[in-house]
């Protein structure tokens, strides 16, 4: 697998305690196994995966299709290496709700206990941030975050697993991250991307390649004037109302020249539904990056008070005005699975899926639990095959 976000049917209730602390129980031998055998870094690259992640979660026990695996699967894993990561030179940070918020605090409470140079910690602490950052204001695809765990080892190998919902639909979709061959953090930086739906609604996109010089125009912007910006920003309040109407309805994209501006044709852009009448908080935001100048397009997301709002509404000033077109295409191309037998939607990788399976069996053959619960975790592994 190269790409992974996976999407879930959202999940209510609570994880039973007998369930949970079973979970524990095996999670901890199959991490010491892991990490025994392949050691702290290779555990990271793995947990990164969606496929091996989920697999993970079913062979403790929990339902493979629902949003729940992702959150008590993460707080089930940091339990059971709880008083053990020193020993493992593993560490894992954040969670669900308010504790994903602590997130920083973990990593930076890790970095002085390891007395780790501030440089690493405050690296880790960065790429903890900007994945949540991305993935809530460049990847505009309906879902909000809620869960947000870091995984790293003593050795600096890091991943993020974190999770959103979008209520409208009853979903859940998760996305994975990992430090192995990253790259950027802007462009395409997601370790996979996997779903079982893919969205109707357009997405917007702004990690995509194809939305290169959307961000590039956006950079230029809050490094220029900022009244020549917001004159910009008026002609999108402007035009509102002609923006909306266009969304509704369904025209050949090449018959249809909303503004002749530049001489360039607007056709379709599928934030346009954006309200951005007088909105002092945006004017704001815009007003401080063009005092800072961002250097860069990461340079100008990390910035306080640069969330969603702000990246869509220069987004639109750079495709409508200026005809530097972004991405709405929804990053999860695949279909939760591991291919097909024909191909659709890819082919199978038989050999990686193979040896993921067996990774996971012959520890949990060598783990000290019942012979009962070693026959059900196999079990439970074989029904992924």
């Amino acid at each position: 697998m190269r790409r992974g976000i996976a999407t879930f049917t959202l999940d209510t209730g609570k994880c039973p305690k007998w369930l949970y602390d079973r979970m524990v129980v095996l999670g901890r031998e199959i991490i010491q196994i892991l990490v025994a055998e392949y050691g702290p870094d290779e555990f990271i690259k793995r947990i990164s995966d969606p496929v091996w992640f989920q697999s993970l979660g079913t062979v403790l026990a929990f339902d493979w299709n629902a949003s729940g695996l992702t959150t008590i699967l993460t707080a089930a894993l940091k339990e059971s290496i709880r008083g053990f990561e020193n020993d493992l030179g593993l560490f894992i940070c954040g969670g669900k709700g308010k504790t994903s918020r602590r997130t920083p605090e973990e990593i930076a409470n890790w970095g002085y206990k390891l007395s780790m140079p501030d440089g690493q910690t405050n690296r880790l602490i960065y790429n903890s941030k900007m994945s949540a950052k991305v993935d809530s204001s460049l990847v505009q695809d309906g879902y909000s975050l809620y869960h947000h765990s870091f995984f790293f080892s003593k050795n600096g190998a890091w991943a993020v697993v974190q999770q959103g919902m979008n209520l409208e639909k009853q979903t859940a979709r998760r996305y994975h991250w990992s430090s192995d061959n990253l790259k950027d953090l802007i462009e395409e930086p997601h370790k996979g991307i996997m779903t079982a739906v893919l969205s109707k609604d357009k997405t917007l996109n702004m990690t995509a390649k194809e939305s290169d010089k959307n961000r590039s125009m956006s950079v230029e912007f809050v490094n220029g004037n900022f009244n020549a910006l917001m004159k910009d920003i008026q002609i999108l309040r402007k035009h509102s109302s002609s923006l909306s109407q266009m969304m509704k309805m369904k025209i050949d994209e090449n018959q249809l020249t909303l503004l002749n501006l530049e001489d360039t044709e607007f056709t379709t852009h599928p934030v346009v539904n954006e309200n951005f009448s007088q909105s002092k908080y945006l004017e704001k935001i815009l007003w401080l990056l063009c005092e800072r100048q961002p250097e860069n397009y990461e340079t100008l997301l990390q910035q306080k008070g640069v969330g969603a709002k702000t990246i869509r509404a220069l987004s639109l000033v750079s495709e409508v005005i200026y005809g530097a077109e972004a991405s709405y295409t929804d990053p999860a191309r695949y279909s939760f699975a591991h291919g097909g037998k024909d191909s659709t939607p890819y082919p199978v990788d038989k050999k990686t899926y193979d040896q993921s399976i067996d990774i996971l069996k012959r520890a949990v053959e060598k783990s000290h639990i019942s012979l009962t619960e070693k026959k059900g975790a196999i079990e439970r592994l074989a029904n992924l095959s």
